[in-house]
């Protein structure tokens, strides 16, 4: 497997994304400074200046014209991503955990913590491509406020066809609300407890009927995104940071590793830092992959299959390139099966 190791970052990694062509790779972390990678060289083409938090999260739209980057600094922020230019800034009333460009590109969804008198809430913001960025508004056109300060959400999600927005929570919940009214849907499928712990990220496969969750209660589930019924389980012995849903073979992958308050005095055989592989139909691990000297604390699969990325609480960005022995790999069935 060749890995190409790419160090912009000077404190641990928070979110790495490929964009929909696979041919740019967008890497954040704790140090404010998003940032775009050629995934063909490893070159960094260039950063996002203008955060004074921690990117917490980002989104890049279908065609890769543009970036949305969330921040514990309280703001959401809106990019050119050919040019790095800034374009709007949307203050919210706490740190920002989530921010996800709809299908489309004209939307985009955030989620902010509760904040002194604040409540948490979820956004929904229009920013059309084809407007004057002088004419985009920063206030939100749909808003929903979480009363239930006991809730807090994570992450933010559009469903298939942009019909619900998919709120992940630190109790383990997933809820769906509406965007275009802020209503919590009602009924079968419309909410979930699918961990006992904090969900860290959620990942769909590529048609976006089933998605895959990380969370810290050291389990990912395979789940059907309609009834949000679980699937499947890939039990692990550490907390689950990231998982992604291979496009090409019936596999997912892992990442994820000891506390990181405890990473300074453990070693990394101990502290278990390596991306883990699973079938996605029987639950069996099959594979690993080391590299790292901190925990994995995010991971994404190319489009197309053929690679993954991987980052760190060492600050380290790890771009694997999948062998044909992989890609030509058939999988053994289990006896029970």
């Amino acid at each position: 497997m060749r890995v190409m190791v790419m160090k912009g970052h000077e404190r641990n990694i928070t979110r790495v994304l490929f964009n929909r062509d696979g041919d740019l790779l967008f890497s954040a972390a704790s140090d404010k400074t998003p940032t775009v990678w050629d995934t063909e060289t490893g070159e960094r083409l260039g950063t996002y200046n203008g955060h004074s938090g921690s990117i917490t999260d980002m989104s890049v739209s279908w065609n890769s014209n543009r970036l949305v980057t969330a921040s514990g600094d309280c703001q959401v922020k809106l990019w050119k991503v050919q040019t790095g230019e800034e374009l709007l800034t949307y203050t919210h009333s706490g740190p920002v955990r989530g921010a996800q460009w709809a299908e489309g590109g004209e939307r985009f969804a955030t989620v902010c913590d509760p904040f002194v008198s604040h409540n948490a809430k979820i956004q929904v913001f229009y920013a059309p491509e084809d407007a004057d960025p002088e004419s985009l508004s920063p206030t939100p056109e749909v808003l929903i406020e979480i009363r239930n300060r006991e809730e807090k959400p994570t992450k933010v999600y559009w469903t298939q066809f942009n019909e619900d927005l998919l709120v992940a929570y630190e109790n383990g919940w997933v809820r769906k609300y509406d965007p275009k009214t802020g209503e919590e849907r009602t009924g079968e499928g419309s909410s979930a407890k699918l961990h006992e712990e904090k969900i860290n990220a959620i990942t769909w496969d590529k048609q976006k009927i089933c998605f895959i969750t990380a969370s810290n209660d050291y389990r990912s589930c395979l789940v059907d995104a309609k009834t949000l019924k679980v699937l499947r389980v890939y039990q692990t012995d550490r907390p689950v940071n990231g998982a992604v849903i291979s496009p090409i073979k019936d596999h997912v992958l892992l990442g994820g590793g000891q506390e990181a308050q405890s990473v300074t005095t453990t070693r990394g055989q101990a502290g278990k830092f390596e991306t883990r592989f699973f079938h996605s139909i029987y639950e069996e691990e099959f594979g690993r992959v080391k590299g790292h000297f901190g925990p994995i604390t995010a991971v994404d699969i190319s489009p197309d299959g053929l690679a993954f990325v991987s980052g760190s609480f060492d600050g380290y960005v790890r771009l694997h390139f999948f062998d044909d022995d992989y890609l030509f790999m058939r999988d053994e069935v289990p006896e029970e099966y």
